[in-house]
């Protein structure tokens, strides 16, 4: 729990910068209009308080089910398991991670309005349902993004572990972290961009109704293959050195707890 939350702290403060500039590219609006290079740091209050929670209520999951599905099952099943167990703690996540990422997306691209602002319109018009918004896009985002990321990282350590004949040190499980973030980041770009448009889409709009196929065609018919990986390097610089730090620092934080 705290090995998971301290890491997630970590990497959602280090690399704001780079996510404001990603949902930035990927709005509606385009990058000027949703504010440029201005107030980089606009709605980061909301993610300094998800964030802690979202991560510990992910590593629980995952390692729970993960040390219950490893019991009594053979080696061949291992990146089956791991693909459950993070599937399983992404959707546990998402019950935290939701309601930050609205109110944080829709503050980012409003820098001139505060992120109690935007949470009290967002109760006052929408209600809870509106914090929401985007629960469905967001786990179809993560589970694809687990699938690839987590059985990836997982192999690529038992392999580092092979070669040197001694388990990976910290360092070189976030080096694996890395390559793995990045790599799942890139795939999984057009389902980023659709749960941005879903969540920012305004109440009443066929956005905000939250079918992603129906958010993946307009995009596609509208911008084409460019729209639909906007923000693809910023998405790939913040998640490979996101998975550098996260998984880095849970390895180490958890090893010191151990």
């Amino acid at each position: 729990l705290k090995a998971g939350g301290v890491a997630g702290v970590c990497v959602d403060l280090i690399l704001f910068p780079l996510d404001t500039v990603k949902t930035r590219l990927q709005s509606p609006q385009g990058f000027r209009k949703a504010g440029g290079f201005h107030g980089i740091y606009a709605g980061v209050p909301s993610t300094a308080i998800g964030s802690f929670p979202n991560a510990a209520a992910f590593f629980i999951t995952y390692e729970n089910v993960k040390s219950m599905l490893h019991h009594g099952s053979t080696s061949y099943l291992t990146p089956a398991t791991h693909m459950v167990a993070a599937c399983l703690g992404e959707v546990v996540a998402c019950l935290v991670r939701v309601p930050s990422e609205v109110v944080k997306q829709r503050a980012q691209v409003s820098p001139s309005s505060s992120t109690l602002q935007i949470l009290s319109h967002t109760l006052y018009h929408e209600g809870i349902q509106g914090l929401y918004r985007g629960y469905k896009s967001t786990v179809l985002r993560e589970i694809p993004f687990s699938l690839v990321q987590f059985p990836l990282w997982e192999s690529l350590k038992d392999l580092w572990s092979w070669k040197q004949g001694h388990v990976v040190d910290s360092w070189q499980s976030a080096v694996c972290g890395a390559f793995a973030g990045g790599f799942a980041a890139a795939v999984t770009t057009p389902l980023d961009v659709a749960k941005t448009r879903i969540m920012l889409a305004k109440a009443g709009s066929s956005n905000a109704s939250g079918n992603v196929l129906a958010a993946l065609g307009g995009i596609w018919r509208t911008q084409g293959l460019s729209g639909l990986f906007a923000g693809v390097v910023p998405r790939m610089a913040a998640i490979s050195l996101g998975g550098f730090i996260f998984l880095g620092t849970y390895e180490k934080t958890r090893q010191l707890l151990l």
